[in-house]
């Protein structure tokens, strides 16, 4: 289990505010710099809720390429009946994790939206639609309301992201945890 490690105060208020927000099937974002925890925290908004058996399947959203993103994300139908899934189908009934939402090519972004509307998607080559099941969490820098609208992240597609919105303080406004998470990094290994 990836608890939020840290007995300071911020530590205690951000573990209280994931446990309420795991168990909401809403979409979270997940804004803090980098090295903040970001994909830890939203292993533990998974781990804490009702979807926690089901699968937790990370997008690293720089890795979608404009020219394949659509069959990573919706997967595809062979002529033979053949079934591939994509990212969205891989979740099920489980968590999809897309990590630096900013990173998303505008043509996944415009996808992502249609899917979010209308709660559903086809395959290429399908013909039947197919349910979109999994809880949406998403990760980001700090900045991005403001950001959002510009060149880089669609604001309808923050809109549906941002239901609720966690962030995450840098490990040097809570640095007396620091030896228990050395501690706990040292027993890891």
């Amino acid at each position: 289990l990836a608890v939020p490690l840290g007995k300071s105060k911020l530590m205690q208020q951000l573990r209280a505010e994931a446990q309420q927000m795991a168990a909401n099937p809403s979409p979270v974002l997940l804004i803090g710099e980098p090295g903040s925890g970001r994909e830890a925290l939203a292993r533990y908004l998974h781990e804490q809720g009702p979807r926690s058996a089901a699968p937790f399947v990370t997008l690293i959203a720089s890795s979608l390429r404009e020219a394949d993103a659509e069959a990573r994300l919706f997967g595809r139908e062979e002529s033979d009946g053949q079934k591939l899934p994509g990212v969205l189908e891989e979740a099920g009934n489980g968590t999809l994790f897309i990590h630096e939402l900013e990173d998303l090519p505008p043509a996944v972004q415009r996808l992502l939206v249609g899917v979010l509307e209308s709660g559903q998607f086809t395959r290429i080559g399908g013909r039947e639609p197919v349910a979109l099941r999994a809880r949406i969490l998403t990760s980001a820098q700090p900045g991005i309301e403001q950001r959002a609208g510009g060149d880089a992240l669609r604001r309808d597609l923050l809109a549906h992201l941002n239901v609720l919105i966690l962030r995450l303080p840098p490990l040097r406004d809570y640095a007396e945890d620091v030896p228990d998470l050395l501690r706990h990094q040292v027993d890891r290994l």
